[in-house]
Parts: structure tokens; sequence; C-alpha cells
């Protein structure tokens, strides 16, 4: 929510801060300070647990009044999206009256939008972390709780108001999450009873035409501050003479410094340059100490390599990130679908799916990036696009070619066309589909090694595991690159990204439909469905893949070899040396094994 109703509510909401229920007994807690820790019992194992409202650890009124003080006044009580709608908002805090007609009409009308959702303190885009509460209703009798969103929100104007939320949630022990647009499948922008430093308006970006830094480089670069998203940064690039490019996620409004980087980062220009992370020059860090952090190649170099690709919200509050830029190029672009609802084929449909996949190492080896979406509505194929940088469209086309030909020769049929654009802004603007706000899903995925699909029969297992996946009511979406194929081989071990990755041909999302508010029982059926059904299937048809960790099952078996392979050893080490305590968390990442939540997905606590 914006404008005069959320500030109202905030100053009356904050006078509710401490007044708490009574806390729970505190035992002994060796190696803590017992009084900042709710100990309890769960499924007979001892956990203690983060502070949360009605606790006796919980910040009185005057802390938290002392807190937005010191970020000038920018502390906000968290209100979901759809709260307008509602004639009660009831929150952990106290009851606030909040339907408002015009401002529910414009909600209802935006709740899709990820934009709009990017804009909001404290919104997930994806609602089934958030338990999907509070959605947009035209029955404003119904219950609006906060469900799953935190509970407050600093929106973070400087650095120092970062550092205040850092020390802040590490001394109450708070349960702390950095948000930046809430563009995430795994929950990590919300949390029950959390406080959230939002970062987007970090606004700034800076260019330059050579590098003076650490690493040898002395290109071009682009410098953004924590809350740029893609579009403003490669709109700002192209706009150069000539224009540039970095290397950015495939959707528009993913922000490009945070854990998008720290999760590796991949894009249509990673089968030439590789990750974003592989890209990064250097970092402003917040650590979990408070203190503001140059990482680059010469200083903090360790935590430097672990913020790139080592993991999200695991090793500090990045405010600042400068990346390499590279010249833009004449582009071309071909969509193609193999569309067979309607005929009572599927064979003819699989067999499509089979020679496209066949061809996968065949793609990435030209440099292509190739996007495409396989979904449970009848047999439809959607590739939006094969994406041909530095090329016309006659070399794509014989590229493509021999694909064509073999789509041709099984009588498969297909409709596909082919553009030219100037620079590859020009094609990313044109031929990448908007994508949506406001599902609920639970997702995963795995990717596709080039040994397992070269080897023989090994394109026919992938397949036998796409049938799966759909089979199981799952959809799908590929992303075809190969991060070794345009990085130098020298290169590869700078960044802490699964090593695996330099050998992978096609990195799959898995999505599992699910209401975030569905019973219990449903979700945990679809949770191991995910896990041992849809996800196995993959595994099993590539055992030499990985999983990638901002887009995969946060409930990943042995996420640590999954996701950081032979780097999570010293991943681990680094994880300890700067946030021993854990102060900053999110699911299955370096140091987490100990941290659980508890009692129905709430409580975050340390099993101990």
């Amino acid at each position: 929510m914006k404008g005069g109703l959320f500030s109202s509510l905030c100053s009356a909401l904050l006078l509710l801060l401490g007044q708490n229920a009574a806390g729970h007994e505190h035992g002994q807690l060796e190696g803590y300070e017992t009084s900042k820790w709710v100990l309890r019992r769960s499924a007979g194992a001892q956990y203690a647990c983060k502070c949360y409202p009605g606790d006796s650890c919980w910040p009185n009124n005057g802390q938290w009044q002392k807190l937005n003080n010191t970020v000038n006044g920018n502390l906000r009580i968290n209100i979901p999206p759809g709260a307008p709608c509602y004639n009660t908002f009831k929150g952990p805090l106290g009851d606030v009256r909040t339907y408002n007609k015009p401002e529910c009409d414009r909600v209802t009308a935006n709740f899709a939008d990820e934009q709009f959702q990017i804009e909001l303190p404290a919104a997930g885009l994806w609602t089934y972390f958030t338990n999907d509460t509070c959605r947009p209703t035209t029955t404003p009798t119904d219950t609006c709780t906060l469900g799953y969103y935190p509970v407050l929100v600093i929106k973070a104007k400087t650095t120092a108001h970062i550092q205040a939320g850092v020390k802040f949630a590490r001394d109450n022990n708070l349960r702390l999450i950095i948000r930046n647009t809430g563009h995430d499948f795994l929950g990590r922008s919300v949390g029950w009873g959390a406080l959230v430093i939002n970062t987007h308006s970090f606004q700034d970006i800076k260019v330059s035409n050579s590098y003076s830094g650490p690493s040898g480089y002395k290109g071009s670069t682009i410098t953004v501050g924590a809350g740029v998203q893609a579009f403003q940064a490669l709109k700002k690039l192209n706009a150069l003479s000539p224009p540039k490019v970095m290397v950015t996620g495939e959707c528009a409004t993913v922000g490009v410094a945070g854990g998008l980087v720290q999760g590796g980062g991949h894009g249509p220009l990673t089968s030439l340059y590789g990750f974003l992370a592989d890209t990064a020059l250097e970092f402003k860090v917040i650590t979990a100490d408070g203190a503001l952090k140059t990482a680059n190649a010469n200083t903090n170099a360790d935590l430097f390599w672990a913020l790139r690709g080592g993991g999200p919200a695991s090793f500090g509050v990045i405010v600042e990130a400068t990346y390499k830029t590279f010249d833009d190029k004449p582009s071309a672009g071909v969509l193609l679908d193999i569309n067979l609802n309607g005929a009572a084929d599927p064979a003819l449909f699989w067999e499509g799916i089979r020679i496209f996949h066949s061809y996968t190492t065949h793609f990435v080896d030209n440099g292509l990036y190739v996007y495409y979406e396989l979904g449970t509505a009848g047999q439809n194929l959607h590739v939006h696009p094969f994406v041909g940088v530095g090329k016309t469209p006659a070399e794509l086309q014989a590229v493509l070619q021999p694909f064509l030909d073999d789509l041709n020769a099984a009588g498969v049929p297909y409709t596909s066309s082919a553009a030219n654009f100037k620079t590859f802004y020009d094609l990313y603007q044109a031929q990448f589909e908007t994508e949506v706000a406001g599902n609920s899903a639970l997702t995963g995925g795995w990717t596709i090694a080039r040994e397992d699909v070269a080897a023989e029969g090994g394109n026919d297992a992938v397949i036998e595991a796409f049938k799966t996946v759909l089979g199981a009511g799952s959809f799908m979406i590929g992303h075809i690159w190969s991060a070794g194929h345009g990085l130098p081989q020298a290169e590869w071990a700078n960044s802490a990204v699964h090593p695996t990755f330099r050998q992978v041909v096609d990195k799959l999302i898995t999505i599992v439909p699910v209401s975030g508010n569905a019973p219990l029982a449903d979700k945990a059926a679809a949770q191991d469905r995910l896990t041992n059904v849809v996800d196995a299937a993959l595994r099993k048809a590539s055992p030499n893949g990985c999983a990638y960790i901002n887009e995969a099952d946060p409930y990943e078996p042995n996420w640590q070899t999954a996701f950081w392979g032979d780097n999570y050893a010293r991943l681990l080490k680094l994880r300890q040396k700067y946030d021993p305590n854990g102060v900053f968390y999110a699911v299955s990442t370096p140091g987490t094994e100990k941290w659980v939540q508890i009692e129905t997905g709430t409580r975050l606590c340390l099993k101990l």
C-alpha cells in the first residue's frame, strides 16, 4: 500500500509495538545470551528460536521508536497488499480498519503486475510462501491476516539505514530479510514475524569506459545500486554510443545487484560471457557486524568470491555492484511453436520434443541461447526465442536448419518466425514475453549435463523424465545455454558457482501449482510430488547435473552438493567467518544446516 492510508496506519500501529503477550520461559542455552532466544520443543526436539511478537525478548516500544528515529522515520508496519479490500486487517500488533474501495480497485487491477508488486514495501511476487493470505477480494467481511508476510519494514534510503537495521536485528535476535524486488521463487523475500530491510530505493547507475580497479580488467563497466533492475541497467547502457550490454536475467524486472548475482545470475548472454557473477568486479557490502566493506579481487577477496554465486542472503547486504559491460551487437531471433492441441497423436508431439532437445549441445556450441516452455495444457512447446547475438538471420537460420530438417522429416508440425534487430537490447525488448506476479506454486528444477544428454540413449532418458514431469501436473521452463562456452576456462573458478554449471546445456525450472492457503496435507503432498517425483525424474536422467539455488526446490536433497559441489566446504567456512550467528538466513544456503522453520513454517530456530 502507498500514500496516506499506509502512513496513517504506520503511525497508529507503531504505538502497539511494545505491547506484547507474556513470553516463553528461557532456559540455559550454552554459547548464546539466553534472554535473546526463545526455547521451544517440536516433534520431540528442542530448538532455540529467534524473537517474535508476543515473546518477552521482542523489542519494546522505546527500542522500536529509537530505531525509527535512527532510520529517519522509514520504519513501517507491513500490511498485505490486499488489505484495502477488507474491512479489517487482523495483524499481530493489533486490528486496523483498512477498507478503501478505490485502493482495493487499484490493487485488484494490478495484483498480477510484477512492477506493481515490486514497488510495494514487502510483497512477494509469488504468493505461496506468504500463506496466500489477504488476496484481493470482493467480500470485505472476509478475514485478512498477515500470514507469513513480515511484520515490519525499513524502507532504507541510505547505507546507514541498512546498517542500523542489520545491527538492530542482530542485537535483538530478530529474523531479518533483505528485500529488493521480491523477485524470488523460494520465499526468501517474506517470512513470518520478520523485519525486512528494503533496498529498492538504491537506484544509482554509473557507467565508465574503463576500469582501474584490481583484477587486470581494463574495459567498460556499469555500477548499480542495490535497487536497480535489469530493464533500467540495459536501457542506460543502450543509450551509450556505441551501445553496451551486460549479463542480466531473462526477466526484465529482476534486480541486478543482490540475490541474482549471489545465486550466480544466468541469462540470454550466459553462453557468451558466463554468469552475472563471472562479470562482477567489485561490491560494496554490509556484513553481519554492520560494517560497510569493499570486496574485490584484492580487498576482502574471499568475501568477493563468496558473493559471486555463493548463496543469496548469506554473506551480507550488497549496496552497490560493479560489472563488466560489453559491446552490443546486431542480433537475430526466432520464435517457434510445436502445438498439437486437438491432434490425437502424443507420440508425434514427443518425437518433436525429442528432436528439439537432442540439439541442445549443437545450439550452445554455436553460442545460442534458447528459452522455452513445456506446458501441461495440451501438447505445446513454446520457444520464445532462439537468440543469436552477433548473428544475422541467415547465420541463425543455418544453425537451426538441421533441427528444422529433422522436424520436417518426422512430420512434426510447427510454426516459426524470424526477425533481425539492430542490437541485442532491441531483441530483448521485442521477443521476451512479460512475466506475471500473484501466482501460487512450488518451484523446483535441475540441470541437464552435456555428458548425460550426449551419451547413448541419454537424450531419450531426458525425454522420459519430461513426460514424468508433465504427467505429474507440473509445468516446465527451459533455458538452453552453456556457462562455459564463451568464458575462458582460467576464469571458471573465480566465482563460487557450482563447477558443474560449466558443462550444463539445459537449466530447467519445474512448477507445481498449489495454493498457499491449501490444507497442510495438500501442501505436503505437493512438496513430496515436486521433490520425489518431478525433480527426482530429472536427477535420474542427468546424474551429472546440478541445481541452481535461485530457481530450485528449497528442500532439494543433498542441497550442499546439488547447489555448490566442491565449493561448499569453502563457502561454509566463509559463512562462519562473516556471519557466525546467523543474522542472515535463506533456506538451503551455506551454514543453515541446523536452522529450521518449525510450527507450520513460522518460527525460525536452531535445532539444539
